[in-house]
């Protein structure tokens, strides 16, 4: 089956593949995007440089020495920044300049308070009056690292063409060639906050830390590529969490949730596929509280992904997707059971929006549910939150060695 999905979408790819290059070779090169504004923002385990561009660019950056620092080059003509200089008051950051380092080139360099490294970088297009935006992640590294990385960079920086991503938040790492892309996606966030408790517990609060845990745990293992839907406390479009999963071409896709439910007696950790039949009533609410999420930011819900995209090859990518899809669910499972109170049948079905891509594999973990007392004390314990994001992190290593012996 896969054969076939392959097979089609090499034949579209190379007729697409031909119409640009007949389109390039009769194309004036066009000019030089601005760079508008730029921004940094850091804290003590993390930092963050966005880069508001006119349009759509290339990109680049590098690790430079005595003292230590990052430089992010981006291809465009000019700059136009309002602050072209500053100084975080605290965090891995501790100042940036922004200049113009040659005719083509606009460079941003941070200098460093101890040495670290960028963790993923991506660009977004221009979306709904926002412009195109260069998101750069950095994180800590260790003197080693650094020092590996500058001695690389001394042979060529780290190239990188910007990645075709239409949404408007959201991360992703430009994934290697050997090693899958996981996209994590923490439910609701911004104006949604999902579940919440009596006592102000959220929904998007609690999904979000895990998220990041989890991300911590896959980068560990050097086996993944791994992007978030979101990073902070923003709102996206359920819309958007899937195209971003579908435009970086993501090998899995796993949105993580914890739900409450009017019957406080309900508790346990579960995974879900899509299927328009859902396995129970109370299966079928959650997706319908979730698929609300779009109506309670005042955005209609999307009828139709993706109309231009022939059926029959829709079908052939759906079947399978379904079939890799209750691969994940049943691994992930299958490592929860040891040490996390799961739903009976923790497998299970529902119509979730953020299940439809039609070509990645897709599941939704519900944590547990903030209205059980049992499952809300589990959720604040971070010895629980570690060993389900261990168990989570196991199954999606085992899914991925079942697609490995696969013929």
């Amino acid at each position: 089956m896969r054969f076939l999905i392959r097979l089609a979408l090499g034949a579209l790819a190379m007729v697409a593949g031909l119409a640009v290059a007949q389109a390039q070779d009769a194309a004036v090169l066009p000019p030089l995007p601005n760079v508008i504004d730029a921004r940094v923002t850091a804290t003590a385990d993390r930092a963050r440089l966005v880069v508001d561009l006119a349009e759509r660019t290339a990109f680049s950056f590098v690790s430079l020495a005595d003292p230590q620092r990052l430089a992010i080059d981006v291809r465009a003509g000019t700059f136009s920044v309002p602050e072209p200089s500053g100084a975080p008051a605290e965090g891995l950051v501790e100042a940036y300049v922004i200049e113009q380092a040659a005719a083509d080139r606009v460079r941003t360099t941070l200098t460093l308070r101890g040495p670290a490294q960028v963790q993923q970088a991506y660009v977004l297009d221009a979306f709904e009056g926002q412009p195109a935006r260069l998101v750069v992640d950095i994180i800590p590294a260790t003197a080693e690292e650094f020092a590996a990385n500058v001695e690389r960079d001394k042979q060529g920086s780290e190239a990188v063409a910007a990645p075709a991503v239409s949404t408007p938040a959201g991360g992703s790492e430009v994934a290697s060639d050997s090693r899958p892309l996981v996209v994590i996606d923490p439910g609701h966030g911004g104006i949604d906050s999902g579940a919440e408790t009596p006592e102000g517990v959220k929904e998007k609060d609690i999904v979000l830390a895990f998220s990041l845990r989890l991300q911590e745990l896959l980068v560990a293992s050097g086996r993944f590529d791994v992007a978030l839907t979101r990073e902070d406390d923003s709102y996206l479009r359920l819309e958007e969490r899937v195209e971003l999963a579908r435009q970086n071409k993501a090998d899995l896709f796993i949105s993580l949730h914890a739900d409450s439910f009017q019957q406080p007696e309900i508790r346990g950790a579960s995974v879900y596929t899509r299927d328009e039949n859902a396995t129970d009533v109370l299966d079928k609410v959650l997706a319908d509280n979730e698929n609300a999420s779009d109506v309670i930011a005042g955005f209609a819900m999307p009828t139709t992904m993706a109309p231009e995209v022939v059926d029959i090859l829709l079908d052939l990518m759906r079947r399978e997707m379904r079939v890799q899809s209750f691969m994940a669910a049943q691994s992930i499972v299958h490592q929860l059971e040891p040490s996390v109170q799961l739903r009976r049948f923790p497998v299970r079905q529902a119509d979730f929006f953020v299940l439809q891509a039609p070509d990645v594999p897709s599941v939704l973990v519900e944590l547990g549910f903030l209205s059980n007392a049992s499952d809300m004390a589990n959720l604040m314990q971070s010895d629980w939150r570690d060993r389900t994001a261990e168990a989570i992190a196991r199954g999606i290593s085992t899914y991925f060695d079942g697609l490995e012996e696969q013929p």
